[in-house]
């Protein structure tokens, strides 16, 4: 009879799969639909900084920690109970929703890196760590019926896949953030009734204690349990490395915030699901391969602007990451210990997501943190040779120490000789050298130390270099907001400040041009000819300061006010790194903060030219161009008043969506597309609004046909509680 109630418990188990399965994946959507929609709502408060996203991901990593520690600590207890105290805790937390962004002041200068995971942590903290707990402790009842609960992992991650996608292509599309945070209330009521559902079918089984089980497993070594740690971290630290350099390079949005995340989620789903199949074989065999192609750019600066590079940079996220989750899933414990095998890997998730998040934009001025995981990866990954002669000597082959030695070497004279084609931009002479270290890193694949030696050495060799020649000569700094880069031009007569991959404003450096307007902001800019027929008494408003260019247009009994967030770009004002303030507005005031919260606290009608110009990179603050930012505008402008914004942009086109802002609040509307021709110019797109016909016509007058109509607008207003960017996107 023994023998019969052990063979029904797994048919018992087989028989409810389909439950679980329907709860696990819907636990899972839900977990990871509210992670972009969370910070969609807070960008009318944050802005479009990139770091934003990270800190949202770093909160959720220690929630999803904080969840299964819960999970943990609960399995202890019989399933009933457990099932009666994690429902009860359910509906308790069901009290919070729909969602709300919980109301905290606003954060001081230099403290968003701690305000904003505040934020995140106080709107949604108790339904996330609760739907956190949800899988692991679903798939710990399901083990209950004698069942192996490892695959159910897979279709946990699956539902985080499907709720990544969902959320830019479907909820952030079709429905404002209140119908967002509706449907997800209804979905979080389905998952009360699903998880209710799974419970009561282990009612029986579950009457009785679980803690023995795990007294009687085989202890775990802490060198094991460092492992997964290892395996887990290097994975997520990797996926907000990447997600900050396609956000800073490209643009902040959701879709490029859900696409690192997904393929990550993916991976776990490959790893835990397909187990030792040959597709998984496949990916360990060419995760090497791709390491040192792919991953050898990450020490160029400025490397992920080419978008195909960008997304090779997500490929390879997902082959290591795949790599490493299956090393871990190879090394998984008994069901038993699931619980514990679970709460190390949040552990090492949080790891990482601290290390990229919160501690590498302190400890570096670039984004090494990168190239760093990179190189952890490489020390981590499944060392699978292409031919199989060749991994079988390095794992027991005569001298194969002495022979790895002496490729190491070769590697270094190769990567010594690269650094200097680097320098002299020889194309020829990079791309024979790369394909050499590369080989050479094919070669020793198999060999753990020497592969990662190599793959080090082609990262020095390929921008590593220079990359750390900018930031020894201190020309680099990071803030939360980004990476800033001082470079010369032009035989070092021109000082540029670039953010990212983009220009954000140049300095002539021999004295009879210092003063003179550049980049985005020449004489013919549309920006450019607005300042130049301004009011000699004029009330001048400038959102975003850059280096200061738009100060020399300045005049006496001018009044001039400058809206900056980042100190950090104040301060190069400030030392002199840059002199366009000191040397043309040295009275004008400058206010550290978000320029639409500050602008909401101007007295009404201060402004009688307000010029907008506030970008990260390509990244767009969305939060500066809604129907609620524009009122703010139309409050502190003058009736007479002219607002120019600054639209150019390397894969968005903006003017509809100004154009529809403008039909919607009664503007008239002008645009200037400078083609900014002569060295120190840069091409700009300027569009310049106002509520007085005259003041416009005033202004196209002084342009001397410059200035053309506004083209047809965008066919829906981006609101504080509904935008996307993708109808924008330029294809």
């Amino acid at each position: 009879m023994p023998h019969a109630a052990s063979t029904a418990r797994p048919m018992i188990a087989a028989a409810r799969l389909p439950l679980f399965i329907l709860a696990i994946f819907t636990g899972s959507l839900l977990l990871f639909l509210v992670q972009p929609m969370v910070a969609r709502m807070a960008l009318p408060l944050l802005g479009g900084a990139p770091a934003v996203w990270n800190s949202a991901l770093v909160v959720f990593q220690l929630l999803l920690l904080a969840g299964y520690g819960y999970a943990h600590l609960l399995a202890r207890w019989p399933v009933r109970r457990q099932a009666v105290v994690h429902l009860a805790l359910l509906a308790v937390a069901g009290l919070t929703v729909p969602l709300r962004l919980a109301d905290l002041p606003p954060p001081a200068p230099g403290w968003e890196v701690l305000w904003v995971p505040a934020l995140f942590a106080a709107t949604v903290g108790p339904v996330f760590l609760l739907l956190s707990a949800g899988s692991s402790l679903l798939q710990r009842w399901y083990a209950a019926g004698g069942a192996d609960p490892y695959r159910l992992y897979a279709i946990s991650n699956l539902g985080s896949f499907a709720g990544l996608i969902a959320y830019p292509f479907w909820l952030e599309r079709d429905f404002s953030v209140t119908g967002q945070t509706a449907i997800w209330a209804v979905g979080y009521g389905v998952l009360v009734l699903l998880v209710a559902m799974a419970a009561a079918t282990r009612w029986r089984v579950g009457a009785g204690p679980v803690a023995a089980v795990d007294v009687a497993a085989a202890p775990i070594g802490w060198r094991r349990i460092a492992l997964w740690l290892a395996l887990s971290a290097v994975p997520s630290g990797l996926l907000l490395s990447t997600t900050t350099l396609l956000t800073t390079d490209l643009m902040a949005m959701p879709l490029l915030w859900v696409i690192p995340l997904a393929a990550y989620l993916l991976s776990f789903t490959v790893a835990f699901g397909a187990g030792d199949s040959i597709w998984l074989a496949i990916l360990n065999r060419y995760a090497p391969v791709l390491l040192l192609m792919i991953g050898g750019l990450a020490m160029i600066s400025g490397g992920q602007a080419n978008p195909a590079v960008a997304l090779a940079a997500v490929a390879l996220l997902f082959v290591l990451a795949v790599a490493l989750h299956g090393r871990l899933y190879a090394l998984r414990p008994e069901p038993a210990r699931l619980t514990l095998f679970y709460l190390v890997m949040a552990t090492g998730g949080a790891l990482g997501g601290i290390f990229a998040a919160l501690l590498a934009p302190v400890l570096f001025d670039w984004v090494y943190e990168h190239a760093l995981l990179l190189i952890a990866a490489a020390l981590l990954i499944p060392q699978a040779a292409l031919v199989r002669q060749v991994g079988d000597y390095w794992r027991g082959g005569r001298w194969r120490h002495v022979a790895a030695a002496v490729l190491v070497a070769a590697a270094a004279l190769l990567a010594w000789r690269l650094a200097d084609a680097v320098e002299a931009r020889s194309g020829a002479d990079i791309f024979l050298h790369v394909a050499l270290l590369v080989v050479l890193g094919i070669i020793v694949t198999g060999h753990r130390i020497a592969f990662t030696a190599i793959f080090a050495l082609l990262l020095l060799g390929h921008g590593g270099v220079s990359t750390l020649a900018l930031s020894a000569s201190g020309a680099r700094t990071r803030s939360y907001f980004g990476v800033y880069s001082i470079t010369e031009a032009a035989d070092g007569r021109l000082r540029r400040l670039n953010h990212g991959t983009t220009m954000h404003g140049e300095q002539w450096q021999v004295p009879a041009r210092r003063l003179a307007p550049t980049g985005y902001y020449g004489g013919d800019s549309g920006v450019g000819l607005a300042l130049a027929a301004a009011a000699p008494d004029a009330r001048v408003g400038v959102v975003g300061l850059g280096v200061g260019t738009l100060a020399c247009y300045k005049r006496a009994g001018q009044a001039w006010t400058f809206f900056e967030i980042d100190p950090a770009v104040l301060a190069l004002s400030r030392q002199g790194t840059f002199t366009f303030l000191r040397d043309c507005a040295p009275d004008a005031r400058v206010v550290i903060g978000d320029a639409r919260i500050s602008l909401a606290h101007a007295p009404a009608g201060g402004q009688d030219l307000l010029a907008v110009d506030a970008f990260s990179s390509d990244a767009i603050p969305v939060h500066l161009l809604t129907r609620e930012a524009f009122a703010i505008y139309g409050r502190a402008l003058a009736s007479n008043g002219v607002m120019l914004v600054h639209i150019s942009n390397r894969y968005l086109d903006l003017a509809p969506m100004v154009a529809a802002q403008a039909r919607e609040g009664g503007w008239r509307g002008l645009l200037r597309d400078d083609p900014g021709t002569g060295i120190g110019l840069s091409p700009s797109i300027w569009i310049a609004l106002s509520r007085d016909p005259a003041a416009l016509q005033r202004l196209s007058a002084s342009g001397l046909g410059m200035w053309k109509p506004l083209p047809a607008p965008a066919a829906e207003v981006w609101t504080d509680d509904r935008s996307s960017l993708l109808e924008l996107l330029r294809f």
